[in-house]
């Protein structure tokens, strides 16, 4: 019990990588990367890896899926030595909690992959996970053309809203193990956008590599091997900053949502207001306090009709202090969750566009925290580390080329900003008056950028 408590601990700087590869000889492609953490499916369990994976300080967990008897998988992984054991897919809550009970005798870490809708938000596991997960980028139509957001921009598939939502519900760290999509081949650019739409909100994707590449990375060919080692400096970039996964929401708007009222699923409300680059925070409705919206100017209720009284006494303080509040039309109601759903239904997107729309006209040209220019392609987080300084702007580019000249344009007055991306060394840039607050610009974004303000 002592070293799954231990490995516990351990788990919150896991890199997490689905390994393709038996072989220990592929030990040496994490040779300069930060990936200490594997997930091997049953064809690839062996002893022999496993060992030589632990003698190089990597941990091992073996992929359980649905579908096999999850207790006999267990004292399978247990005899070949694996850290661990995945749960990953729809199992039933008994056969669960059965092959946590044969893996805790082990001293083995679970980490479950589950729906969304059965991810257990009160646990107190290491690792909170699911493998529902869109593939970030942006959303083109039949035609190839992009298709649109509310704003105009073009729609940007994303996971950040779900993630936030389990961000503001849990302390435990976040892994988002969605494949990419069956039969494709993915440009190095979708990786890099996969790892950094999760990490920009304090989650981690589990690197999962398509067929193409993964073969051409076992057989040596130089151009994968560069595209490997340029997804390692950008997993590197996530680790080596990690402390920005404990910065919290800056400010902003905040909205007070819940599972019942969609915040589990992708193309929500988070999603759409997001699109707009208004800092966000998601506050679940059973942790609204007048601590958690502290700092907000506007709130949104998504499910007024879920509030109690205290909360609804809580909202009333908010707005007697002179912040704005949006509730959602009379009688609207979110439809229920059905057991496995990721996305807003289409039909709902259309009737979350009233909500939307109200947001719009409610934050206007009112700058929340941050105003930014040129980044139609792009998504971003501001956050603050606990204290409120230093401030940390993350951008993420969901297009394939680079973007230049963004504007960044500041609530606050800040003296310092440092941009720092994965590719290049840290740079100091200009800061500028700009109204009350402050401006910055950058030249580039390639496909990460963080500006650091103090």
């Amino acid at each position: 019990m002592l070293l799954a408590l231990l490995l516990a601990a351990a788990a919150a700087d896991w890199v997490p990588v689905r390994w393709p590869w038996s072989d220990p000889g592929t030990l040496e492609l994490l040779a300069g990367t930060p990936v200490n953490c594997l997930l091997l499916e049953r064809p690839a369990w062996s002893a022999q890896f496993n060992r030589e994976a632990r003698n190089a300080g990597v941990a091992t967990l073996g992929v359980i899926r649905e579908g096999t008897d999850p207790v006999a998988a267990t004292g399978e992984a247990a005899e070949l030595k694996f850290t661990g054991v995945v749960y990953e897919g729809d199992f039933s809550r008994a056969a669960l909690d059965e092959a946590r009970r044969a893996a805790a005798r082990a001293d083995l870490i679970v980490v479950e992959l589950l729906p969304r809708t059965s991810m257990r938000l009160e646990s107190t596991d290491a690792v909170l996970g699911t493998f529902q997960g869109v593939w970030p980028g942006i959303n083109l139509a039949d035609d190839g053309s992009a298709k649109a957001a509310p704003t105009g921009s073009p729609w940007i598939d994303t996971n950040t809203g779900f993630l936030r939502f389990l961000r503001a519900m849990t302390e435990a760290e976040l892994w988002l193990g969605n494949l990419p999509p069956a039969g494709t081949v993915i440009p190095l650019s979708r990786y890099l956008q996969a790892i950094a739409d999760a990490a920009m909100v304090g989650g981690r994707w589990i690197v999962a590599l398509d067929g193409d590449f993964a073969a051409r990375l076992a057989r040596g060919d130089a151009e994968a091997l560069e595209q490997w080692r340029r997804i390692g400096r950008h997993l590197a970039y996530w680790q080596e900053h990690r402390k920005w996964r404990h910065c919290r929401p800056y400010r902003g708007l905040a909205v007070i949502h819940d599972v019942s009222s969609g915040a589990l699923l992708s193309n929500g409300i988070l999603d759409m207001v997001s699109a707009r680059h208004t800092p966000l925070r998601s506050i679940p409705i059973r942790r609204l306090s007048d601590e958690a919206i502290a700092g907000a100017k506007m709130a949104v209720s998504v499910d007024p009709a879920a509030l109690g009284p205290e909360q609804k006494e809580i909202l009333r303080r908010f707005t007697r202090s002179g912040a704005s509040l949006l509730s959602a039309p009379p009688g609207w109601k979110f439809p229920e969750i059905r057991p496995g759903q990721m996305m807003v239904d289409k039909s709902e997107v259309a009737r979350l566009d009233d909500i939307w729309r109200g947001v719009n006209s409610m934050v206007g040209r009112e700058n929340l925290g941050v105003r930014l220019f040129n980044v139609s392609s792009m998504r971003s987080e501001l956050v603050a580390a606990p204290g409120g300084r230093p401030v940390v702007l993350h951008l993420v580019n969901y297009a394939d080329y680079p973007v230049e000249h963004v504007t960044v344009h500041l609530l606050d007055k800040f003296e310092k900003a440092r941009l720092f991306d994965p590719d290049t060394p840290p740079k100091t840039l200009d800061v500028y008056p700009h109204g009350d607050g402050s401006g910055v610009d950058i030249d580039l974004v390639r496909s990460v950028a963080t500006l650091m303000l103090e």
